[in-house]
């Protein structure tokens, strides 16, 4: 789950990371009051997405005077901010973080995250900080110090050294970026994270460390014993389908291709989105529906799946271990009688009652095509695109 930058620092500030002040304002009159609260000039509008890149885009905006402040909020609500990371759609603004301007001397970059690969707490921390962090790690990756934390011993003074080396920290703020690695990683944990950035992290003029932008994600998994993280969810910069595809107990993303699909169990529905792919197609989606899933979720997951405009053909690939090919194919009946599916669906299915669940598609009268294996999948795939583009 990803929050806004108002609500990290929200965090931030109650572990003890020192950031700037300021409030949310979501219309120009409540940008032009919390100004005035601040009472120094300047002061930042921020644009409030779930997306990096707002920089570059136009969403923050340095206001010197009073009279600046209604006039550059009403701009910004009015976008629609395009990140490389909002897609070609965009992302309108609907909240504004207002606060006050820090005197900075250099900016850095500083982050944790899961390294799944290596089982660490990675700390990542440049001198580059700022809004070409990206460019900086792909171009010159030895910039980027790392720094593999073993989640079993914690966070040690050493690895703290190591920060503060790489950064070359004078001694006066080597204790201060000691404590605020500390406060950080108890944070990492304590909310179960799976990353957490402070970009660009400030040497303000008056020699504090001071987070100027901030990002966090949460592990949806571990969500059950945060409720208060759940209050900060904002299904509106969501995907649609993924907030409805979350109500049925569904692993769902939305992505930008052509062909939906359907799979029980994460790592075949990441084959099964390489076969579209090599079969000439793109993958409108993820969908795990679980090893357990029911008639309903099924009929639920293709439903939605059917709901996205993008989609021209449908690709089912399961397993039938917990979850049955017979109860497969009767939700998938199920749903396409409801729902009248008009597109082609592409079914493969291999193991427990298979051969019930083909009779049930056999006698279903619709119009729905079996795959034997894989490679006849693919084949009926790359022919489903190929018709499509015809």
């Amino acid at each position: 789950m990803k929050i806004h930058e108002f609500q990290t620092k929200e965090l931030l500030r109650g572990f003890g990371v020192t950031v700037p002040a300021g409030a949310l304002a979501v219309n120009p009159q409540q940008a032009v009051e919390v100004a005035e609260r601040l009472g120094g000039w300047p002061v930042l509008l921020k644009a409030q997405i779930h997306a990096g890149g707002r920089g570059k885009a136009g969403g923050i905006k340095i206001v010197h005077d009073p009279s600046g402040v209604h006039e550059m909020a009403s701009q910004l609500l009015s976008m629609t901010l395009v990140t490389p990371q909002t897609g070609p759609q965009g992302q309108k603004v609907g909240k504004l973080l207002v606060e006050s301007g820090v005197d900075i001397e250099q900016e850095l970059y500083l982050g944790m995250m899961v390294d799944r690969v290596r089982a660490t707490i990675t700390i990542l921390a440049s001198l580059s900080g700022g809004m070409n962090i990206e460019e900086v790690a792909a171009a010159t990756p030895e910039k980027v110090i790392k720094i593999f934390v073993n989640p079993l011993l914690g966070l040690q003074p050493f690895h703290c050294r190591q920060v503060v080396y790489g950064l070359g920290l004078q001694p006066a703020l080597a204790k201060e970026c000691t404590k605020l690695l500390g406060n950080l990683y108890r944070m990492f944990l304590d909310c179960d994270c799976e990353t957490l950035e402070i970009n660009p992290l400030a040497i303000s003029k008056a020699g504090e460390l001071v987070a100027l932008d901030a990002k966090a994600e949460f592990d949806d998994n571990a969500l059950f014993r945060h409720q208060h993280l759940l209050e900060y969810r904002d299904s509106s910069e969501e995907s649609p389908l993924e907030v409805e595809a979350a109500r049925f107990g569904l692993n769902y993303i939305n992505l930008s291709g052509n062909v939906g699909n359907m799979v029980n169990g994460a790592g075949l529905a990441m084959a099964t989105m390489d076969i579209i792919k090599q079969a000439g197609a793109e993958p409108a989606n993820f969908l795990d529906v679980g090893g357990g899933a029911s008639a309903e979720m099924v009929e639920n997951g293709l439903r939605i799946i059917l709901s996205d405009p993008k989609v021209r053909g449908v690709l089912i690939n399961i397993f039938g271990g917990i979850l049955r090919c017979d109860v497969l194919a009767e939700g998938v009946v199920q749903a396409a009688r409801k729902i009248g599916i008009t597109l082609p669906v592409v079914i493969r299915m291999e193991g427990t009652n298979v051969l019930e669940g083909r009779r049930i598609f056999a006698e279903s009268g619709l119009n729905l095509i079996t795959a034997k294996d894989l490679h006849d999948a693919a084949s009926k795939v790359a022919a489903m695109v190929a018709e499509e583009k015809r």
